[in-house]
């Protein structure tokens, strides 16, 4: 795992949580722990890992992924044993 990969993750653990996080930087990590990032339809988007799922959509307008969104990616993340 690259050092940007590692800060992202460590930065989704960070408490309180942190509204900041590109988007795209959780897809980069996801595929950075050898999961996979699926289009769906609209602004839907699936990542994989260890044969989970976890399903959300892009934010929009802007880039930065909701406080919501890194704390389901976070749980989704603990549940899969994936820690800083």
């Amino acid at each position: 795992m690259k050092a940007r990969h590692r800060k992202t993750l460590e930065a989704m653990f960070r408490k309180p949580t942190n509204g900041g996080i590109v988007f795209a930087e959780i897809e980069s990590l996801v595929i950075a722990l050898g999961g996979e990032v699926r289009e769906g339809s609209g602004s839907r988007v699936a990542f994989e890992l260890n044969d989970r799922r976890r399903y959300l959509h892009r934010p929009h307008p802007g880039k930065d992924a909701k406080k919501y969104q890194v704390e389901e990616v976070r749980e989704w993340f603990i549940e899969l044993e994936v820690k800083p």
